[in-house]
């Protein structure tokens, strides 16, 4: 903005731009900012790094089935200096392990259709047309690996051709890889489907959103998380709709969620998301002209504390915690304060009172934060800085559908690897 920009402004205007721009700017620590935004400090006098005095080392274990043993054994006497035998019997003192990847390559199967010629009638008969010559050259596991780095390891379509490369010495174009994800599209479909069928049973469910960019335009990679279930869905819309067509009518107990408008209502009783709010108050409390925000932080880490030990309690001890809490937070709510960032902050806590404590209600069943949704959708994130985005919405869908058969098993202790090949090869 330049000076005849300034002097243009009026008297409010010109009020406003100076209080924003005093306003301290947020970090990771007291906003929802990721930590690469922060600004450094100076490194003189901070810790070094390593491990610290009086840490326990720790050291690989030993593989339990090693694929080759190789003995070592003395061939002299170190004090008499006479030969062992070959066969001498020997004790073991110490073993090691020397790990190594063999080299990987493709294996090339080449089918051959031959003809005959029948010796009594002269004609010639042809072999039947093999599976090879059916569509694409390449297998399943191949397939899968390439599923597997772009849906997992968040490699793009330019990356993943040069990884297969360099690694197994395979040429592979952009195309052809965008074909595999296409084949493998219907399957996953159907992987979500069955998460989807899960969550719709479910008593407490947790959703987040994050940004994404599809076919060049603004988008919304949703997630929808449950104990047995987990749901990606990628839309053009931020609107309630889309939690209201994922939920298909069903209400569970508890919903988990941010204070996002979209995202109020579909559950009998609403958790938000304690983080959020406790972000908001360590601002205030950094930034903040009186008390309020540290005895929010303050009444913050008391209900962290109880939901991290809520299962080891005993519902009595829960329910004294729980009126403690309130009869607290109350009071803070109750105080008067002549600061605006404290002042906006308390009004938030007031429309959110009656959703702060569900988790003391449901013993290790509801959190007391949003966390597994914002986990669920880090891989999103960091793919949507590594790619850009998504040229076409039936690769965000099908990238969706992998992620929701992928995260679903996985909830089960299933292999993601091992998941998208029994998947492709079924």
């Amino acid at each position: 903005m330049n000076r005849e920009e300034l002097e243009g402004l009026t008297k409010p205007e010109l009020v406003e731009l100076v209080l924003r721009l005093q306003r301290p700017d947020k970090t990771s620590r007291t906003s929802s900012k990721p930590p690469s935004t922060d600004r450094k400090a100076k490194r003189e006098g901070s810790r070094p790094g390593g491990a610290k005095p009086g840490h326990k080392g720790y050291a690989r274990s030993l593989s339990e089935a090693p694929d080759i043993i190789e003995d070592h054994r003395p061939t002299h006497c170190r004090h008499c200096g006479l030969p062992f035998a070959e066969d001498e019997a020997g004790a073991v003192i110490g073993e090691y392990d020397e790990i190594d990847l063999p080299e990987v390559k493709p294996i090339v199967k080449r089918h051959r259709r031959l003809k005959c010629r029948c010796a009594t009638c002269g004609k010639t008969s042809a072999a039947q047309l093999p599976q090879a010559a059916h569509g694409t050259p390449f297998g399943k596991r191949i397939h899968a690996l390439a599923l597997y780095l772009k849906s997992n390891q968040l490699f793009s379509y330019q990356r993943l051709q040069v990884a297969f490369a360099d690694l197994f010495g395979l040429t592979l174009s952009q195309g052809a890889l965008m074909n595999m994800f296409q084949r493998a599209a219907p399957v996953f479909a159907a992987g979500r489907d069955n998460a989807l069928a899960a969550l719709r049973r479910a008593d407490v469910v947790a959703c987040d959103e994050t940004g994404v960019r599809i076919e060049g335009c603004n988008a919304y990679q949703w997630v929808f998380c449950s104990a047995e279930a987990i749901v990606h869905t990628a839309d053009f819309t931020r609107a309630g709709q889309v939690v209201r067509d994922t939920m298909n009518g069903h209400q569970p107990e508890v919903w988990i969620s941010d204070r996002y408008t979209a995202q109020q209502g579909h559950g009998r009783l609403h958790q938000t998301c304690l983080a959020h709010l406790d972000r908001k108050a360590r601002f205030v409390a950094e930034n903040g002209s009186d008390l309020i925000g540290m005895r929010l932080q303050l009444w913050f880490d008391r209900a962290f504390s109880l939901a991290r030990n809520i299962a080891d309690l005993a519902v009595s001890t829960v329910k004294n915690h729980k009126r403690a809490l309130e009869r607290d937070l109350n009071a803070i709510l109750a105080s008067t304060t002549n600061c605006p960032l404290a002042r906006d902050l308390l009004g938030q806590i007031r429309r959110a009172r009656d959703q702060m404590l569900i988790f003391c209600d449901f013993s290790g069943r509801v959190d007391a934060t949003n966390n597994v949704s914002e986990r669920a959708l880090r891989p999103s994130v960091i793919q949507r800085k590594v790619t850009n985005g998504y040229r076409a919405k039936w690769a965000a869908d099908a990238e969706a559908a992998l992620r929701s058969t992928v995260d679903t098993a996985r909830l089960s202790g299933s292999n993601p690897f091992k998941t998208i090949l029994g998947a492709v090869s079924a």
